[in-house]
């Protein structure tokens, strides 16, 4: 009798509830909608380019098959090496496959060269997969050239060669994609918390009643996490390198270029919790909120999967979601050594998010006199 009791007394306060309701129904929909796109195991769009010394009917074929796959976004091949060596290191290619000169005379003769098959090992999951289907599309071709001319079956040697990740570790793509998300849950619950708490405890009130402004209440309780927030990030940052071995590749002189976005990244959470807290009434109606946008953000920010593999939709939501321009400071100033000059885009993205939440977060507090 008791238990039916408190039963109805639970249902009544869910079915009264403005907002869970709506979110047991959206949140199921969403993750259904969202996560078999982006959580996809084959990797797509990989941008590939060919060097190619034979211009021969046997190169252009190669070419052909490249392009015939649906892996592939093939672009104009380079008259030479290091024009498209300076394009990965741009970040406009994955793959570079470059055929040496007199390619097609020596299969025919049997003094066959390798091909040499470049992948940008920054992203390790895109460049490994790359590999594998550049591979597997290259020994087939040639397979059946050599069975159409009668040759005698023999197989190509591939050199293979990881750009800016030697080893093709996984560990290395994944380790500062982890360190974001540490900073993602720290900066995203503990500021919003931090105000939803007062809200229930009722202290908000005292608050309410002084002549504080809205901008130094915000500015209050948005510096005290940046620096936490910065701290732990460090933190991180060294147990990275002691443990796992993962250092920038420029060592300390990496920091100028690390710190700074860092910082953004932590304003730019803290000021979106902040937001949250100020539209949200209760503890968990704050938690559920900042739950579903940070599993969005590491579901869509390529922290976990390559943006280039995801439906195009998908790819243009990427442009307004921080974790996007953070993580691609992070890997290339780790794994290829990049600096603020050569990653000034992705700076100036999080510096005008970082402002709009922070004016958000003062636009949303209302003080209730």
């Amino acid at each position: 009798m008791i238990l039916g009791v408190l039963l109805k007394k639970e249902l009544l306060q869910l079915k009264r509830n403005v907002f869970l309701p709506k979110l047991l129904i959206a949140f199921p929909i969403l993750v259904m909608l969202v996560m078999p796109w982006v959580m996809q195991m084959d990797v797509k769009n990989i941008r590939l380019t060919v060097v190619d010394q034979d211009h021969s009917s046997l190169s252009q074929r190669l070419q052909s098959h490249l392009r015939a796959s649906d892996y592939f976004v093939v672009a104009d091949p380079y008259p030479d090496y290091t024009l498209a060596s300076a394009a990965m290191d741009r970040d406009e290619v994955d793959v570079i496959v470059s055929v040496p000169r007199h390619f097609e005379k020596n299969l025919l003769t049997g003094n066959i060269r390798p091909i040499l098959i470049e992948a940008n090992g920054v992203n390790a999951m895109k460049g490994q997969m790359g590999l594998q289907y550049v591979m597997q599309s290259l020994h087939s071709t040639l397979a059946e050239i050599q069975m159409e001319q009668g040759l005698p079956s023999q197989e190509v040697k591939l050199q293979i060669q990881n750009r800016y990740n030697e080893t093709g570790n996984a560990m290395h793509y994944m380790l500062p994609a982890i360190m974001i998300i540490v900073i993602l849950l720290v900066c995203g619950f503990l500021p919003s918390l931090s105000i939803v708490m007062e809200k229930e405890d009722g202290t908000i009130e005292m608050m309410n009643v002084t002549p504080i402004k809205p901008m130094d209440f915000i500015l209050a309780k948005l510096i005290p996490y940046m620096i936490a927030g910065e701290l732990i990030f460090l933190e991180a940052m060294l147990l990275t390198g002691w443990i796992y071995g993962l250092w920038p590749i420029q060592g300390w002189a990496a920091l100028w270029a690390i710190v700074p976005a860092s910082l953004l990244f932590i304003i730019v959470m803290s000021a979106f919790s902040l937001c949250i807290a100020n539209v949200s009434s209760t503890l968990q109606q704050a938690v559920l909120l900042m739950f579903f946008f940070l599993m969005n953000f590491m579901l869509l920010s390529g922290i976990l999967t390559p943006i280039a593999s995801m439906p195009e939709g998908f790819r243009f939501i990427t442009y307004v979601l921080p974790p996007r321009y953070f993580i691609e400071i992070m890997r290339s100033v780790y794994l290829k050594g990049t600096s603020i000059a050569e990653q000034w885009p992705n700076y100036v993205a999080l510096l005008g998010i970082a402002l709009f939440f922070i004016l958000l977060a003062i636009k949303t507090y209302h003080k209730q006199n």
